[in-house]
């Protein structure tokens, strides 16, 4: 039976029904997005995974809405309320909002002043004056229904009630409703101003203690600062569209007369829509507003997320790693070339003289002891003054010193993965380890985090924590298949990311590996507890084994396909083995030769493709950074100089570049090139190198602007050629925490420092 939603998906998302019903159909038999994606083209039409993903998502959400409407119809039909008209306007409702506006005058609720009017026996007065708008016995009629025992004391009371009934009538039309949410969307004010009080304690949103700005056009970072200043009580806002709009909505629709009866009205409509309909409107604007924002923001973070996953690795290098800091030293370990443990120690590189001469020796002996190839020094604080220690040391130039981000490490560090890696060492030393393996390999440690910890996202805990996760999650799983997991090394952490795999196989491998030594083929892992042929199936394509007795169980080539690839080898006469290391041998394929009926061209093209380059790592090749010497911390930066930086988070209003001095500088959208950027992602991704200016400079706030114009104004004024030399300040700036170093202006985004160039 074919999926209900496929004509209305295909529609929204411009696919065909063939491609919509192909990954409907394998989704629901258990397929991945990856899995479907890489292996399964031809079916779906090529679709890539963030089509597949908004079919899954869309397929989701339109069951959410039939499983609610099952509901609704269920609780009418229990109550002898479910008519033929209601059903058949139920079944057409096609969004969530347009179902419960329909449902509204059935739904069960408190005791409201209708109700209560109700009760008194108003309501035939109600239905006369509002049928009769043109009546003039109005006055005449209500002292019909004057009774004290109901405790209708006069006419006026009558007529009060009555209009309460009117009133509920108008705020529970779904016609209407959908109206004027479309006018507050379309023409509501985002009114933001300060709480009574609070102005000075909340300076930091000062920028929005009298705003205004059309809602439709208001930007995400925006929206999300000032819900989150009305969250600690420093600001309170409004969405309104002018009134004047609304109520001539309503008196369109309903005002039909011009009589006594049609005042009355025309007062019910003006209650209606102050007690009723605004407050219900402006809830729905506002929730709106903030999922359209939750979107962007989580957007933001998974887009900052995959490139900090996908980010260069070094490789296997034997590295010595450096937890910095001032007073308790700095903690450091020894790394083999696969990340295993082998000594760790305290250096004081920032100390005394004589602790620093000291430190000076050990570290020459340990790297000569171990033969090291890589230092990797975390950026927290001590970060640049541990770096001036190593590079100061007069190490062999092909020793590679590199500055590693080091956020979430001390999550890591306490987490329950760091314990059961680690049981006998303490958080410091788990903390170093980790910066050290994420310069080896960043995705493979940076799955042990909650991708939350990261560090690269805008709100992360002001948006939806659900679809937050859910789109993380995705983003971790794409990133993980895309590179590829060698299983006879990978964590059970990086494991369970694999298409088709979770905690519990991710561990079975593990045991089975432990106990049974290196998997030497693919086949194998159908040995693994709980492996069956489904999760064979999505997860083989993704596991390397290196050395293995097969040739293709090292590459990308699926093993369903293995069949397939001896033919070709045959049809040029040569084994599989020569397909993988001679090109001439694969130039001699004809691939329409191999076309069938299950494998087209693009699964052809992407065998050739992986034979071509048998398990090779798809991420930019590591190139080593090193920040501007003697630029160590914000004193030390003078306006107009230009230095190297790494951008360490994008978001919708700029970016955030890491320039070596303890505290990441924002170069604005406005700033990012010489030319308009309408969207940062399109100049500049995570992790990139780039040169900036600084062009402003907050030392009291630590606040620094930088541009990457060529010609930037510094301080309101164009910057002019022969700019000032770098010099070297002494006073020294009150370091923060390694948790909160960042904290003010790569997470807090929209109340800080730079609120009023966001407004641009």
């Amino acid at each position: 039976m074919q999926n209900p939603f496929i004509d209305q998906i295909a529609e929204e998302l411009s696919l065909t029904l063939s491609q919509v019903t192909a990954t409907a159909t394998l989704l629901t038999e258990g397929g991945t997005v990856p899995f479907i994606a890489r292996y399964r083209k031809e079916q779906t039409g090529e679709l890539d995974e963030v089509q597949i993903t908004s079919i899954r998502d869309r397929l989701q959400q339109l069951a959410d809405l039939a499983a609610r409407r099952e509901s609704i119809k269920k609780s009418l039909e229990e109550r002898s309320l479910l008519s033929d008209e209601l059903k058949d306007k139920i079944d057409k409702a096609q969004t969530m909002s347009k179902l419960e506006d329909i449902y509204l005058p059935f739904r069960p609720k408190r005791r409201t002043k209708a109700m209560i009017a109700r009760e008194r026996g108003l309501e035939p007065l109600a239905t006369h004056i509002f049928e009769n708008q043109d009546a003039s016995d109005v006055a005449e009629q209500a002292l019909t229904y004057v009774d004290s025992e109901k405790e209708v004391p006069d006419a006026s009371a009558a007529l009060e009630g009555a209009r309460h009934i009117i009133a509920e009538w108008i705020s529970d039309d779904a016609d209407l409703r959908e109206r004027l949410r479309k006018l507050f969307w379309e023409q509501g004010t985002l009114i933001s101003e300060a709480f009574p009080g609070k102005e000075t304690e909340g300076a930091k949103y000062s920028d929005y203690f009298d705003w205004k700005e059309p809602i439709k056009n208001a930007p995400s970072h925006r929206i999300l600062a000032i819900r989150r200043g009305e969250k600690e009580g420093f600001l309170f806002h409004r969405i309104l569209p002018e009134e004047a709009s609304a109520l001539s909505i309503i008196e369109k629709q309903f005002l039909t007369g011009r009589g006594p009866a049609a005042t009355e009205v025309k007062t019910a409509i003006a209650d209606s829509y102050k007690r009723l309909l605004c407050p219900s409107m402006e809830t729905d604007v506002r929730l709106k507003a903030k999922k359209q924002a939750d979107a962007a923001a989580i957007q933001v973070f998974a887009d900052n997320a995959r490139e900090l996953l996908l980010a260069s690795p070094l490789g296997q290098k034997r590295t010595m790693a450096v937890d910095p800091g001032f007073r308790t030293g700095c903690k450091t370990v020894v790394l083999d070339a696969q990340g295993k443990l082998l000594f760790n120690h305290v250096l004081f590189c920032t100390g005394s003289a004589g602790q620093v001469e000291r430190a000076g020796v050990e570290a020459k002996a340990l790297i000569e002891r171990y033969n090291i190839e890589a230092i990797a020094i975390g950026n927290g604080t001590a970060g640049r003054e541990t770096e001036t220690f190593f590079r100061g040391l007069g190490l062999s130039a092909k020793i590679i010193i590199v500055s590693v981000n080091e956020s979430g490490a001390s999550i890591y560090s306490a987490s329950e993965v760091a314990r059961e890696e680690f049981p006998n060492e303490d958080l410091t030393v788990r903390g170093a380890v980790s910066i050290g393996r994420r310069l080896m390999d960043p995705l493979a440690e940076l799955v042990k985090l909650d991708p939350k910890s990261i560090g690269v996202g805008q709100y992360q805990h002001d948006v939806d924590q659900y679809a937050l996760k859910r789109t993380l999650d995705d983003t971790v799983i794409s990133s993980v298949n895309k590179v590829g997991v060698e299983v006879n090394t990978a964590s059970k952490q990086l494991l369970s990311y694999v298409a088709g795999l979770n905690e519990t196989i991710a561990g079975n491998i593990v045991t089975h590996r432990q106990e049974k030594g290196p998997f030497k083929s693919r086949k194998e892992l159908t040995e693994v507890t709980r492996l069956g042929p489904k999760a064979f199936e999505q997860c083989a394509g993704f596991l390397r084994i290196r050395d293995a007795e097969h040739p293709l169980d090292q590459s990308g080539v699926h093993p369903e396909r293995y069949t397939l690839v001896e033919q070709m080898a045959a049809t040029v006469g040569c084994k599989v083995e020569d397909l993988t290391k001679d090109s001439a041998a694969r130039s001699k394929i004809n691939l329409q030769d191999h076309v069938s009926e299950d494998v087209g061209l693009p699964t052809l093209r992407d065998i050739m493709e992986e034979l071509a380059k048998p398990g090779r790592d798809p991420r930019k090749q590591f190139e080593a950074f090193a920040f501007a010497e003697g630029i160590d911390k914000p004193s030390d930066l003078i306006l107009g100089m230009k230095l190297p930086g790494l951008v360490t988070n994008v978001t919708a209003f700029g970016a955030f570049v890491d320039i070596g001095v303890h505290q990441d500088g924002l170069v604005h959208i406005s700033q990012l090139a010489d030319s308009f950027v309408d969207d940062p992602n399109k100049i500049v991704k995570v992790g990139d190198k780039v040169k900036v200016t600084v062009t402003e400079i907050d030392l009291h706030r630590n606040r620094i602007a930088l541009s990457m114009k060529k010609q930037p104004e510094i301080g309101g004024k164009k910057e002019r050629s022969g700019a000032p030399k770098a010099r070297k300040h002494t006073a020294r700036d009150g370091h923060q925490s390694k948790s909160g170093r960042r904290q003010a202006s790569n997470n807090d985004f929209g109340s800080n420092w730079f609120d009023a160039a966001l407004k641009k």
